[in-house]
Parts: C-alpha cells; sequence; structure tokens
C-alpha cells in the first residue's frame, strides 16, 4: 500500500473541527493506506506554551485519538514526533536546499507572524521544512489536508525535487489529499474553529459546556427576530446539524428555520442533544485510555520503534548520498 502520512500538534483535547475535518478522515484512510499519524510536538514549540503541561497533552491528544477509533497499533502507525530524532536531522538536510524566498512567501507564515508579532521565530519561518522531512522522512507519498495546508505540500514536493536533483532519487513526490469538511468555521461564525480563538466545541467538552456554548454561537444574521425566516444555507448552525443530525432533522430545521415556526432556541438545542450523544461514546474510551497509561505508553513506544527503523534506514541513505554518511547514520547509534 501506498505509505500516508499525517500529524497533529498536542495542544490540548482536539475540537469537533479537528474531529470531523481529520480525524474522521484519518481513521477512514487506515484502512487503505499504510498510515502514520505525528503527534507533532517538535512544530508545537514554534509557539509560546507551558512546558509543564506538554506532555498531559501529549497523553490526551493520543487519547482521544485512540478514543475516536485510530485503529493503532494494529492498522496504523502512532508516535510522538520527537521520539524520533531524525526529524530534526532530516529537517536541517532540507534547509540546506530549500529556497528562503519560498519560505517568506508561504501563507500561514505571514498569518502566524501576525497572530505571534512577540515571538516571530526561525522555526515559524522553517515549520514546512520540518513538514517536508515528517513526511519524506517514511518517504509518504500521501498527505491529508485542509485547503490551508496544501501550499505546505506542495513545499515539500519543491524540497524533495531539489534534493533528487542535486544528490539523486531518493525522496518521492508526495501528493496532497484534501479532505471533505476539512474546514469547520467557529462557533463565531467569522473563522475557522481553533482554541486559541475560543470559538470551539472540545471533543471532551461536558454536556452543560457544549450546551453553553452552542446558546451563543452565531447563526444567520437575517434573523434578528423570532417572526424573520432564516437561511440554513449560510447559517454556521447548520453545518454542524449535517454532520450531527439525522436527515430528518435537518428536514424539521430547514422547515423551522425557513418558516420562521421556531427559533435558534431550538435548533440548537437538537444539535446539542446529538453533539452530546456522539462524543459520549468517544469520551467513554478516552477516559478509559487515560486510566492506562501505562497500555497508552506501551502503544506509543511500539510506533516509535517502527518509525525509528524506517528512519535510520532513510537517513543512512540521504547521509551516504550527501557524502556525509556516519556511523551513527547507519546504525542509528
Amino acid at each position: 500500500m501506498d505509505r500516508l502520512y499525517s500529524g497533529m500538534q498536542p495542544t490540548g483535547a482536539p475540537h469537533i473541527g479537528n474531529y470531523l475535518g481529520a480525524i474522521c478522515n484519518w481513521v477512514d484512510l487506515a484502512e487503505r493506506y499504510d498510515a502514520v499519524y505525528g503527534i507533532v510536538d517538535l512544530h508545537a514549540i514554534t509557539v509560546q506554551y507551558d512546558p509543564a503541561l506538554m506532555q498531559e497533552r501529549i497523553r490526551t491528544m493520543a487519547a482521544v485519538l485512540l478514543g475516536c477509533g485510530l485503529p493503532a497499533p494494529e492498522g496504523c502507525t502512532l508516535y510522538v514526533q520527537s521520539t524520533v530524532p531524525q526529524h530534526a536531522e532530516l529537517a536541517w538536510l532540507f534547509a540546506s536546499v530549500t529556497p528562503l524566498a519560498e519560505l517568506y512567501r508561504m501563507t500561514q507564515f505571514k498569518d502566524k507572524a501576525k497572530i505571534h508579532q512577540k515571538n516571530v521565530n526561525a522555526g515559524l519561518l522553517t515549520y514546512p521544512v520540518l513538514q517536508a522531512a515528517d513526511i519524506l522522512l517514511y518517504k509518504g507519498t500521501v498527505v491529508p489536508v485542509g485547503e490551508d495546508q496544501v501550499q505546505h505540500i506542495e513545499m515539500a514536493r519543491v524540497i524533495a525535487r531539489k534534493f533528487n536533483n542535486r544528490y539523486g532519487e531518493i525522496f518521492p513526490e508526495p501528493k496532497e489529499l484534501v479532505a471533505r469538511d476539512a474546514r469547520i468555521m467557529g462557533l463565531d461564525g467569522q473563522a475557522k474553529m481553533s482554541k486559541s480563538l475560543g470559538n470551539h466545541i472540545g471533543l471532551l467538552d461536558s454536556e452543560d459546556e457544549i450546551r453553553d456554548k452552542l446558546k451563543t454561537a452565531f447563526t444567520d444574521p437575517s434573523r434578528k427576530r423570532l417572526k424573520d425566516p432564516g437561511n440554513p444555507d449560510i447559517c454556521n448552525i447548520f453545518t454542524l446539524h449535517r454532520h450531527f443530525s439525522t436527515d430528518e432533522q435537518q428536514a424539521w430545521v430547514r422547515e423551522g428555520c425557513t418558516t420562521a415556526a421556531f427559533g435558534c432556541f431550538q435548533c440548537k438545542k437538537v444539535l446539542a442533544d446529538n453533539i452530546i450523544e456522539h462524543l459520549a461514546p468517544i469520551q467513554e474510551r478516552t477516559r478509559e485510555w487515560l486510566d492506562r497509561p501505562r497500555d497508552l505508553d506501551e502503544l506509543l513506544d511500539a510506533g516509535t520503534r517502527r518509525c525509528r527503523a524506517m528512519a535510520t534506514e532513510t537517513l543512512a541513505e540521504t547521509f551516504e548520498r550527501m557524502g556525509i554518511a556516519s556511523r551513527r547514520a547507519t546504525t542509528g547509534e
């Protein structure tokens, strides 16, 4: 099978945007590809964070992914990025063939530089180089991404091409697999769902938290009064109904909204009930994993061992082509 690679930063428990846009896709793709999924903590340190919480966040991320049905370790590989040091080594080698001007043109760098004005570090700029190393360390050929990450995969292809042209063919040029529903709008209706913007519903949120967040969620702006008819097709709440509500419930919401038969409160109540019901088994399975830390560590360690074996082989070949082969590269010591 073709090898697929994807990663997710450990910024705490994922939200329903991560779930609908990436995690569900990861579970499905694991049946069709040799899938390698990383908890990419090296990427997470490019912005300010609390080191004391990092290990807890890594553990929670792993437990949630498994709680959502990720079939590790038999059906896919799940590991923590920093436990495979070859990621950082290959990123440095790739930096020697990466055009600086291309990095400055990256849209996400510009966006993040605006958000993190007091911490515009080299890691933010070279983020796509490390991402290319993540993928190509395992010679991944397929990368599931949202539309906002397509430019990064294009950069990975540029890096692979330039390296191959200079040193000989080693790395495949990966192709993006743009996920459907990868961009889930936040509850504010203004931006993509994000924990940093506080416009999200977390996969581990309590029933009360989910209901409270939905009560104030943005809806169709034309519904200023109860008697005003709305348009579900432009309502962010109705978008979530498409994922969590039955066809019959969606038809009921559409009818009631367009005829002003009821208000947004009733619509949100049904959605809240459905989200709570959908997340309940995920939360239960996640708690079970968190209550078994030794089993969770063993599963991640198994992923690390497999990834280190692949990474050692790739790096040895890379060093040899570059004329800097070393005992460490060939033995993994």
